[in-house]
């Protein structure tokens, strides 16, 4: 599994490259769970990030093909490889498809080596959100590379608190199965490595934990080799 760790500044972003992360996501946790972030913002933390692959979000999207496009060419151009949408207030899956598809095209358009990232939401009934078992047959019609779980109401509450192991695991092979990567994020925690470890999705995606527990708090150098060594294990 890699480790996906998400900063929100470029001093946050060196101590993920320090602490041993796969990937440095840039996101905004003042405008969402996939909250997009500056271009110029994404600029930076790949310049400081150097040969480690960054993603970014453009955001909690609802129908707006256009806009989720564009967005996603912006973030392409501004450097990151993982392009990542989260279809939040998207109900079929025909809007999904639509805006899939659409956000694939924007992307390898500009460079068919970027990655499109598309993700649902373990909370997807509080949230009132496509079902996140839609996202695998898809975003594999869309040409999406990866699909992802995460949590849209960042409370505190983990994707484990919604789905069982197995029905995570059912995500993940399903998605496996149509040649998809996949990765589960939303509130995880150090205690949820065994669980993920039988899961086995390609990526996790982290804040919280390696912040003390608090996804406002500041990135530390050493919970990020903490994670990253069991990760390892």
């Amino acid at each position: 599994m890699k480790l996906l760790v998400s900063p929100i500044n470029v001093e946050e972003a060196n101590i993920c490259k320090l602490g041993g992360a796969d990937i440095i996501d840039v996101k905004n946790p003042k405008e969402g769970s996939l909250g997009a972030n500056f271009p110029w913002m994404i600029k930076a933390v790949k310049k400081a990030a150097g040969n480690v692959p960054v993603s970014a979000t453009i955001g909690d999207f609802n129908y707006k093909p256009g806009t989720a496009s564009l967005a996603a060419l912006g973030a392409a151009v501004a450097g990151a490889e993982y392009i990542k949408v989260g279809l939040y207030d998207i109900q079929t899956r025909e809007q999904a498809l639509e805006m899939l598809t659409n956000i694939v095209r924007s992307v390898k358009d500009y460079d068919k080596n970027k990655k499109v990232v598309a993700s649902g939401y373990s909370d997807y009934r509080r949230i009132n959100s496509i079902s996140p078992f839609e996202l695998p047959d898809v975003g594999a019609q869309a040409g999406v590379d990866v699909v992802m779980m995460d949590t849209g109401i960042k409370d505190g509450r983990s994707t484990f608190e919604f789905l069982t192991e197995k029905e995570l695991m059912d995500f993940v092979s399903g998605a496996k199965e149509r040649g998809l990567q996949t990765a589960i994020a939303g509130t995880i925690k150090f205690k949820d490595l065994p669980s993920l470890k039988r899961i086995s999705p390609d990526i996790i995606g982290v804040r919280g934990c390696v912040c003390g527990g608090d996804r406002n708090s500041v990135i530390k150098r050493e919970l990020v080799e903490r994670l990253k060594a069991e990760i390892c294990l």
